[in-house]
């Protein structure tokens, strides 16, 4: 199967065309907002950090926003900075602008405060918008898309139909040359020595099963066991009985491809196959994540339901739950309760959601994206001082 991409500079392919405007604190989020509020096609990131972050909290957040504004969806960026905050906003436009696309930066301070920041930044990103109006996607292979594969709300069908399915359609995706990530750290609790088995090599098996480890231990110096607050009560309450049993469910996104490596936050993949990333059990943040690796297009199997999308990647939402899909048929995409009914194999079901992501990659919105979510939250890892 073909896609619709872009050829970015890099050599990346994306199936969108977004100028991003990147605020590098949260100070600047609203020039960002008011920004992109009027220019068509684009698009700000709520970024809610950017100071006083120390460590690796500060190391994760620059690698996102960095990432972010690489991910190949992305035809060009506008980085606005207040001027004062902990991140380098000029390497964060250098690091971006590596990539060859286009990149322009202001910073508040420096410009004038609110009002003529925001008119600075509407000549800017008007000119981006110029840059890249021109831009046509062209016929590419199938082997070009990066999957992210998200859950979310999940219930007991979760591990029976929806997330089976989607590791049918990521074994596709990897055996044409594509790639695709797993996400969502605790949700691997219990069930990391089955992912492990499936690393290529046994160091990164051990890699895995110490993201998993430092995953429970950073919980206990708070005098919290994460195996009590795993199943959520949303989970319990949908036929899901302990965090082994959604463990067991959740992994089954990712297929039976082999694992060629495990991803820190914001990391991208070194080449094709399938990729875990270390990421938390929030969805947006754990898609955010996956976004700033660098995927194109995420698919989200839910239970219980959820509206959820991203700024720049569009999300595909996947219920084998029939009672969802029909009581929120505006923001399901597709129905894989017919696993459940017998109307059709958990390998039919795969190969639509594949067909589906293609044809987002063609120009269809998921209803995610119709619907203008664009849900956005970078994983705090450390205190703020």
């Amino acid at each position: 199967m073909n896609i619709l991409g872009y050829r970015r500079p890099d050599g990346r392919v994306g199936i969108r065309n977004h100028i991003v405007i990147i605020p590098t604190s949260v100070c600047a989020s609203t020039v960002a907002a008011n920004i992109a509020a009027q220019i068509p096609g684009a698009v700000a990131i709520a970024n809610q950090h950017g100071c006083c972050q120390i460590g690796a909290d500060h190391e994760q957040t620059m690698r996102t926003l960095i990432g972010l504004g690489k991910n190949p969806n992305v035809a060009a960026v506008l980085v606005i900075g207040l001027g004062c905050e902990g991140m380098p906003i000029r390497e964060i436009a250098a690091e971006i602008a590596s990539t060859a696309k286009p990149v322009e930066m202001i910073i508040i301070q420096e410009v004038g405060g609110t009002l003529k920041a925001t008119a600075e930044g509407l000549r800017k990103a008007g000119e981006l918008a110029r840059k890249v109006a021109h831009l046509q996607p062209e016929k590419m292979d199938m082997s070009e898309l990066v999957l992210a594969i998200e859950c979310g709300g999940s219930d007991y069908t979760s591990g029976l139909a929806s997330n089976p399915a989607c590791g049918v359609a990521s074994d596709l995706l990897v055996a044409a040359g594509g790639t695709s990530m797993l996400s969502e750290t605790t949700e691997f609790i219990g069930a990391e020595h089955i992912l492990a088995r499936r690393c290529k090599t046994l160091e990164i098996g051990e890699k895995l099963i110490h993201y998993v480890q430092a995953c429970e231990e950073s919980a206990k110096p708070m005098k919290v066991d994460l195996r009590g607050s795993q199943p959520t009560p949303g989970n319990i309450e949908g036929g899901i009985s302990s965090i082994e049993e959604k463990s067991l469910g959740c992994i089954h996104k990712a297929g039976h491809a082999p694992i060629q490596d495990v991803l820190a936050y914001g990391e991208a993949p070194s080449g094709k196959g399938l990729y875990v990333m270390d990421s938390p059990g929030q969805d947006v943040e754990s898609i955010t994540g996956m976004v700033a690796g660098g995927a194109t297009v995420v698919i989200f199997t839910t239970g219980r339901g959820t509206p959820t999308g991203c700024p720049i990647a569009p999300v595909v939402k996947i219920t084998g739950n029939f009672h969802t899909y029909k009581m929120m048929e505006d923001n399901m995409d597709i129905d894989a309760s017919t696993i459940i009914s017998g109307e059709e194999t958990i390998d039919q079901v795969g190969q639509r959601i594949l067909e589906f992501v293609v044809e987002v990659a063609n120009g269809q919105m998921p209803k995610a994206e119709s619907l203008g979510h664009r849900e956005f939250g970078i994983y705090k890892i450390a205190p703020t001082y």
